[in-house]
């Protein structure tokens, strides 16, 4: 390496390969190296926690976009890297920080195959951006990004392209991000402005200057420059790129092999039918030939099977004590994540999951119930991800044991507020096993107020499961009632997916009962869709959502003859 390490820093990289390598092992893939570590950590200032989130982002990146083992020297990705619309210059700018350039001019999708021409755009991108952050110096000093949006048409521009590259850079790259300068921007994209908030995040619209070519001089010297952007530097990306370029194949991407081997992202495909799914009947016989032994033997075979993923950011010193339990942690992969409030602490974490629902993506957000110092955290969380229904499957206290906090106000007519969002209990309904709330919610600002469901059900006991799964079910059909009456009164301001935003669902740990209620909502939904089931697909797949859902083998039998009895 170019620099020494200082001993912190050593002391992170280690710390970084430990648990990554422990991860990989786990996957049977090859450990990362030192110098790939060193990569994700430098663009995070050798913060672990965020280094490792920054390395699942980025491969996730590149599985979706179909970005793996990638040859620069066959068509149609050499042509697209010898175009020069994407370049890195061969000098640095004064504070050693390399400079990369997307020309917008040069960009011309094809009416036919844009989907094609914005793969090879983005593979250049990865490609001379992966070349580029080899150099320990770049990785110390950071990238400055420059869209020379200069001469260009609109015919140029494709948005979707444009908002994949700068959330790359934002978030999916390991490249400290310094500047982005858009140069020469046209009337159309700078009016309004809004086009800026719809490509970046608010931290890192704060680097972004939106410039004239003789102001970029007054942010970087002529001779950093090309000429096409009035520098001194003669216009040469062939030349550059050709830098970057190996004389042969090149060696594979040390990468691609844990990209190609996880293809999936953490948490795989939506529910769905699959291989295994019953009919009625076929469950019946199963369900009498396994007996409960059977079926609890089935749960612990799936219980003993070690969670897909990390969960580093959960166990974090600074997160704890937002765990309502030390032994139920979320997965780094599929956790819902706060909006910062503050760049420099770590305000994004809640103990919450995305959970895919029957054909739908993130149709649940599992979590725990929530606790007196994440109150606010969980309002947030229900104001950002424009949640429509809460379900509670717990009271707040059973027997001689907390299990929630009361996070909403009791009393029809009265407000609490938790931090930004003002909650208001507008009228309250109680039946024979369900209490609902309907709730108002408000920004501080008071700009925007919103309605809410808040489905609590009543009928758990203290212990085990139910005796009879007629209420639960009862219960399934009211939340599914509300969600859909809830999207229609979104109108057109909602439109994918049809089913409306993520619904909450938490109990105490957010696993057990959360787990079980989840299960027969989607088992329930493919059984009116398609006529049969597979509980245990369903199970295993939530697993790798919400880590550990499905709390006890009674709960899973529960399942089994939960959906039997609703279909006698």
């Amino acid at each position: 390496m170019a620099e020494t390490l200082t001993y912190e820093e050593e002391q992170a990289t280690q710390q970084f390969l430990q648990e990554m390598n422990s991860w990989t092992s786990s996957h049977s893939v090859s450990p990362l190296s030192w110098d790939v570590a060193v990569k994700f950590l430098m663009a995070r200032k050798f913060d672990v926690v965020r280094a490792i989130e920054l390395f699942h982002s980025y491969r996730e990146t590149r599985q979706r976009e179909g970005i793996v083992r990638l040859n620069p020297l066959q068509e149609p990705l050499l042509s697209e890297l010898l175009s020069g619309k994407f370049t890195v210059l061969s000098v640095r700018a004064p504070t050693g920080a390399s400079i990369a350039i997307f020309t917008a001019k040069l960009h011309h999708p094809a009416r036919k195959n844009s989907r094609e021409v914005q793969h090879t755009v983005l593979q250049a991108l990865f490609y001379l951006l992966d070349r580029a952050m080899e150099s320990v110096d770049t990785q110390r000093h950071g990238l400055v990004f420059i869209y020379d949006m200069g001469g260009s048409q609109y015919n140029n521009f494709e948005l979707d392209l444009s908002k994949k590259i700068l959330s790359l850079l934002r978030g999916a790259f390991p490249a400290r991000l310094k500047k982005v300068f858009i140069v020469s921007p046209p009337v159309w994209f700078r009016v309004p402005y809004s086009i800026i908030s719809l490509l970046l995040k608010e931290k890192l619209r704060e680097r972004v200057h939106m410039v004239s070519m003789n102001e970029l001089l007054q942010h970087l010297p002529p001779q950093c420059l090309p000429e096409s952007l009035g520098g001194l530097l003669p216009w040469d990306p062939g030349t550059w790129n050709c830098l970057l370029l190996p004389g042969r194949a090149g060696k594979p991407d040390p990468l691609d092999e844990v990209v190609l081997v996880l293809g999936q992202p953490i948490g795989g495909s939506v529910q769905c039918p699959g291989p295994g799914s019953m009919t009625i009947p076929q469950l019946q016989e199963h369900v009498g030939c396994m007996g409960r032994r059977g079926l609890y033997e089935e749960y612990e075979e799936m219980r003993r099977e070690q969670p897909e993923g990390t969960f580093t950011v959960s166990i974090a010193a600074v997160n704890r004590d937002r765990n309502r339990y030390g032994d139920v942690p979320c997965l780094d992969q599929t956790r819902v994540k706060l909006k910062r409030v503050n760049w420099h602490e770590r305000s994004d974490y809640i103990n919450a999951s995305y959970i895919d629902g029957y054909l739908q993506k993130n149709m649940y957000i599992g979590t725990q119930g929530p606790l007196e110092n994440t109150f606010s955290d969980f309002w947030q969380m229900v104001w950002e991800q424009n949640v429509m229904v809460i379900v509670m499957t717990t009271r707040v206290e059973e027997g001689s044991h907390k299990k929630c906090g009361q996070y909403w106000p009791l009393i029809p007519g009265s407000p609490a507020s938790y931090g930004p969002v003002t909650v208001t209990n507008k009228a309250v309904e109680t039946h024979q096993h369900h209490k609902k709330s309907i709730l108002q919610l408000s920004t501080r600002q008071g700009r925007e107020n919103r309605l809410i469901s808040h489905l609590q059900f009543l009928s758990w006991p203290d212990f085990g499961v139910p005796n009879s799964a007629a209420a639960l079910i009862h219960f399934r059909g009211v939340v599914k009632e509300e969600q859909m009456k809830a999207v229609q009164e979104l109108g057109n301001s909602w439109r994918d997916p049809p089913g409306g935003p993520p619904i909450v669902v938490h109990c105490s740990a957010g696993i057990g009962r959360t787990g079980t209620f989840c299960t027969l909502d989607i088992c329930l939904s493919q059984l009116e869709d398609v006529s049969s089931v597979n509980i245990k697909q369903t199970v295993q797949k939530m697993r790798k959502q919400r880590a550990f859902s499905i709390q006890t083998p009674e709960q899973y039998y529960f399942c089994h003859s939960a959906i039997l009895e609703h279909t006698r």
